[in-house]
């Protein structure tokens, strides 16, 4: 009985996690579509860059970390990702690049990804 409620308790957190994180790159999404209307030089940009850079920065954080659950394969993409997106923000902030669409196009994978199911 306790090993079931402890499953679906842990289940239940694994669940308000993948929620959180599919939210947070909503948001992330959101502000790049609105960066990439408004410019490279908009407020709208700054935000968006300072937002991905905090949540890429903190998801790498816990990638790395020991206590992260997924499978170390994983955690390493994931983790290229996320320099890779850590690289492109700067490349824009610095005005070699322009262009947010391959920033929005990781974002909603990403998120979709994030939209699945959890096995139970």
């Amino acid at each position: 009985m306790f090993h079931s409620l402890y499953l679906e308790a842990f289940a239940d957190t694994q669940k308000d996690s993948r929620k959180i994180e599919r939210e947070a790159f909503e948001r992330s999404l959101m502000l790049l579509k609105s960066a990439q209307s408004r410019g490279p030089a908009s407020r709208e940009a700054i935000e968006a860059i300072h937002y991905v850079n905090r949540l890429w920065t903190r998801l790498m954080e816990d990638l790395a970390s020991e206590g992260n659950g997924l499978p170390d394969e994983l955690r390493a993409s994931l983790i290229s990702v996320g320099i890779w997106v850590l690289r492109r923000t700067d490349d824009i902030r610095l005005g070699k690049v322009s262009d947010f669409s391959a920033l929005i196009d990781v974002t909603r994978s990403i998120s979709k990804g994030l939209e699945a199911e959890l096995p139970c």
